[in-house]
């Protein structure tokens, strides 16, 4: 083969490589960064561009075990792929949400939504943490986060509006969402 022909066939396989790595990469931001539409789905590497609105009623009756809010989706608070949060509607006066001493760990300001992705660093749902932040699981979520993998999945961090003192855990891979509390820096 001559020396030209070598040439653009190198050519043809760098841009045809080139090609496919920007794909890749534009597909997983996409994924990351919550592309992908279709808001009946749950997960998948959905993240939500802000948490829950406030709730602006009295509380709803928890869900019933065994009757999720559609065919396939989770038995847990979750979050469809297009944004809407189903299970945060137990409103303000819940007494299950009562803290007496709300921040007692202070408060956390390593970023919230979905610019700041966190990776699990290990624990479980009475103590788990990711980049020196420590947290624990409301006890009345404990049963919604049985799936999670606490050395390595993602999660993200919302302000929960009607809970004084929680915060809200979202599992991108699983769309569902957990009570959390902050426990501080140790």
């Amino acid at each position: 083969m001559s020396k030209s022909k070598t040439d653009l066939l190198l050519r043809i396989f760098a841009v045809a490589g080139l090609a496919m790595a920007t794909a890749s990469f534009t597909l997983a931001q996409h994924e990351q960064h919550g592309g992908g539409g279709g808001g009946g789905r749950v997960g998948g590497g959905f993240v939500p561009a802000h948490g829950p609105a406030p709730h602006p009623g009295p509380a709803k009756a928890p869900p019933q075990a065994g009757h999720p809010d559609k065919e396939g989706h989770p038995e847990a608070p979750h979050v469809h792929n297009n944004g809407q949060w189903v299970g945060h509607d137990q409103g303000r006066a819940d007494a299950n949400f009562h803290l007496d001493h709300p921040f007692e760990h202070g408060r956390f300001n390593g970023g919230f939504g979905r610019g700041h992705v966190w990776h699990l660093g290990g624990g479980g749902p009475d103590r788990f943490w990711f980049n020196n932040f420590y947290w624990s699981v409301a006890p009345f979520d404990l049963a919604y986060c049985n799936g999670w993998l606490w050395d390595s999945d993602s999660i993200v961090i919302y302000a929960d509006p009607d809970h004084v003192g929680y915060y809200l855990a979202y599992n991108p891979r699983l769309g569902v969402y957990v009570h959390v509390l902050y426990m501080g820096n140790q």
